[in-house]
């Protein structure tokens, strides 16, 4: 029997590289790259400011995600192809709302969602130790497999549908509440929104039961693998010590440039420097960005790491979706049960 939609007609959305490159492998001719990892950085509602501002958070005008193109021609029906990653997850929402700005009703949106691959053994128990998981691609499935999801696709009820779109809304919002609220309390259809928070989570400032500030998660780990020693941020991700997988489970969905990124905003971060940056092995500019400094805690940087913070500016601010965590105009902080509150 023929298949319901002919591949080589409809237009897909890819959330990286290596599935679009495969979707036009097996026939696809229209393909809308939309490859960005937006669980970090900032979010825009405004799909103009939203484009300035990841470039600008990127360093960066190549155009990889080219979702609001005005040159993007929606032919029906759309097909938005999504694995398990909380990337794409995020990305596929963002796509919902985006589609149903230019018009094109959720009943011609086919949205092919792929399950997790199955790993080696080996790598399946270090995979189920991860609280959250951004490693799965759609192109980690044959070309077979694509195609037989071509035969079956259909659409999403409106109802989860308008739940993604919803869920976008919140998550570009100035104020993270509500979204960290949906997903302590969950949405029906989006089994991603627990662990989605277990990983965003990682990067607000907390306070502890006895109203301490403390450091993000993911500052305090990055703070202590710094040590009076210059190390490049390749030597950073890579030191063995009792936080390394817990540095990679989260750099698993930052990508590793997240993390000379990070350590930046520390290197310029007001008069009284906690992280110090000098010159690295490679050139600036010429493609090795965790090779190209080296960074150093100072005695300010380590009573930060110890002894916790006295305001929430004693260290950089970092843009996550719609808010800003160590924000000094709109703060926020986590609590020990995982809540967001005012500090």
């Amino acid at each position: 029997m023929a298949p319901l939609t002919d591949i080589r007609t409809a237009t897909h959305i890819a959330f990286d590289a290596p599935t679009a490159e495969q979707l036009l492998r097996i026939g696809a001719t229209h393909v809308v790259l939309a490859s960005d990892r937006l669980l970090t950085g900032p979010s825009r509602r405004s799909p103009l400011e939203h484009v300035q501002e990841r470039q600008a958070w990127w360093k960066s005008s190549e155009l990889w995600d080219s979702l609001y193109s005005p040159e993007i021609r929606w032919d029906l029906p759309v097909i938005p192809w999504v694995s398990s990653s909380l990337h794409e997850r995020v990305s596929l929402w963002r796509t919902c709302s985006w589609l149903r700005h230019v018009g094109v009703a959720c009943h011609d949106v086919l949205i092919v969602e792929l399950e997790p691959v199955v790993r080696s053994s080996v790598r399946s128990r270090e995979g189920s130790k991860r609280p959250f998981d951004c490693s799965q691609s759609v192109s980690d499935h044959p070309d077979d497999a694509l195609l037989a999801c071509i035969e079956k696709a259909s659409p999403w009820p409106p109802e989860r549908y308008d739940r993604a779109v919803c869920l976008w809304d919140s998550y570009v919002d100035e104020t993270p509440l509500p979204f960290a609220e949906s997903c302590m309390a969950g949405v029906e259809g989006f089994p991603e929104l627990a662990p989605l928070w277990a990983f965003l989570s990682c990067f607000f400032p907390r306070r502890t039961a006895g109203g301490a500030l403390r450091l993000s998660r993911f500052d305090e780990i990055t703070l202590s693998r710094l040590s009076s020693e210059w190390q490049t941020p390749a030597g950073v991700a890579a030191q063995t010590s009792e936080t390394l997988v817990d540095m990679w489970h989260l750099l698993f969905c930052t990508g590793d440039l997240f993390l000379p990124r990070r350590l930046e905003h520390w290197a310029d971060h007001d008069s009284s420097t906690a992280v110090e940056r000098a010159p690295g092995p490679k050139p600036p500019g010429a493609g090795y960005p965790m090779l190209s400094e080296v960074y150093r805690l100072t005695e300010r940087g380590t009573r930060l790491r110890d002894r916790g913070l006295e305001q929430l500016t004693d260290a950089p601010s970092l843009p996550i979706a719609g808010t800003e965590a160590y924000s000094a105009s709109a703060p926020w902080v986590l609590l020990e049960d995982g809540r967001l509150a005012r500090p």
